[in-house]
């Protein structure tokens, strides 16, 4: 069962990211098109401005593009049929107050009934959970959470 669910939340982040490629894919495309348009029509500094905007635009779409990227190859590197008792990458947590899979940071995540959140490590709960085992305790943002499996 573990397995199968460590696959299926890994299945969710990677469409997460790939929702992400495609997002800064066609951020990228709109602003060349913006700016071949621009060319054609305009004249003068509202022309410059334009450009100006639409590289702008490109440039933002290609630093999501490449932070997407990074997320990939952060997602690759998580070893899925690594089992151990204390909470590293990889491991899917249970506790009182909410679940979690500590992969990338891609939010809530949806199976079956049971909802996840997906975060890394080096978030501020993932460094409060790193290192911990089953019925271990940690104060988060003032409440007291335990942790009643690791998987």
């Amino acid at each position: 069962m573990k397995y199968n669910l460590k696959i299926q939340l890994a299945t969710l982040c990677q469409q997460y990211i790939e929702q992400r490629i495609s997002n800064a894919q066609y951020a990228i495309n709109n602003a060349k098109e913006s700016a071949n348009d621009d060319t054609k029509s305009s004249a003068g500094d509202k022309h410059e401005t334009g450009r100006a905007m639409a590289q702008l635009e490109q440039e933002k779409g290609a630093a999501q593009l490449h932070e997407a990227h990074e997320l990939q190859e952060t997602l690759k590197k998580i070893k899925l049929d690594l089992a151990s008792s204390t909470i590293q990458v990889g491991s899917i947590i249970f506790t009182n107050k909410g679940n979690f899979f500590v992969a990338i940071p891609a939010g809530k995540l949806q199976i079956d009934d049971q909802l996840f959140y997906a975060i890394s490590i080096a978030s501020p709960i993932g460094m409060k959970l790193k290192g911990l085992s089953k019925n271990d305790r940690f104060d988060f943002n003032g409440q007291l959470t335990e942790i009643q499996n690791v998987l």
